[in-house]
């Protein structure tokens, strides 16, 4: 299938902004960038995220400096709606990045990065195994602020053109402070997907995904969750107040 490197429509939802982009549409500009050599930075955008946002501005201004923002889950569908704005489709990070390896085949070089120990070099064989990915190098999330620089130019010496980064709540900042020190075409902040991808961690069921209620699912049956209780209901309740 042809690339481009085109940009779509971006509109703004609850302050942040957000690309008007399907799935096959996303993961096409994403492998266009790759092959063009571009320096973009992709973020997956979820109520959690946005509300982290409101009280970290280093946060807000990662988002905003993305190259692409996609609608990582049902919520951010809906709040556009409420600003009337019509979302293409719902973009999974999960679904992204293995849409990305697909369509990329051996054609890309690639970097994960995030995780905990094994996390990362499972998730590489997996996608080698499924996709042809060819795999430069791997790295576990289990860095300091003061190592990062250090694990920047590993990343710019693997040379990498597509970086996958989960390193959970700073993965954003950590993409936008270091971007220009990555070398990769694209960096993607993909949360828990390398866990899925290595086979860690299981999707929610299909109903769930198709009914949009995957952060319920997540959140009711998983302890280490409830704490993110309080932030989706934040969310909800910026998104009812929101014109």
């Amino acid at each position: 299938m042809a690339t481009h490197t085109a940009s779509p429509a971006r509109v703004r939802v609850l302050g942040h902004p957000l690309d008007l982009v399907d799935l096959d549409e996303a993961a096409e500009l994403v492998v266009g960038w790759v092959n063009a050599g571009s320096t973009a930075a992709v973020v997956t955008l979820n109520p959690e995220l946005v509300v982290r946002a409101r009280d970290d501005r280093a946060l807000r201004e990662a988002i905003d400096a993305a190259t692409l923002s996609v609608p990582d889950g049902v919520g951010i569908v809906w709040a556009a709606r409420r600003v009337g704005v019509t979302v293409p489709g719902r973009v999974p990070g999960v679904e992204l990045v293995e849409r990305i390896l697909e369509r990329s085949g051996s054609g890309v070089t690639a970097f994960f990065l995030g995780g905990r120990p094994g996390i990362a070099e499972r998730a590489a064989k997996r996608a080698t195994d499924r996709f042809g990915t060819v795999v430069v190098g791997t790295r576990d999330g289990y860095f300091s602020e003061d190592d990062e620089v250090k694990v920047a130019a590993d990343v710019a010496a693997s040379g990498a053109q597509l970086l996958l980064v989960g390193l959970g709540e700073r993965q954003e900042r950590f993409l936008h402070e270091r971007r220009s020190e990555l070398g990769a075409s694209v960096a993607i902040g993909v949360g828990g997907t390398l866990d899925v991808l290595a086979g860690a961690a299981k999707r929610t069921p299909a109903w769930t995904r198709r009914l949009g209620l995957e952060w319920a699912w997540r959140v009711g049956l998983d302890p280490a969750r409830w704490h993110r209780a309080p932030r989706l209901l934040r969310f909800v309740v910026l998104t009812l107040r929101s014109r």
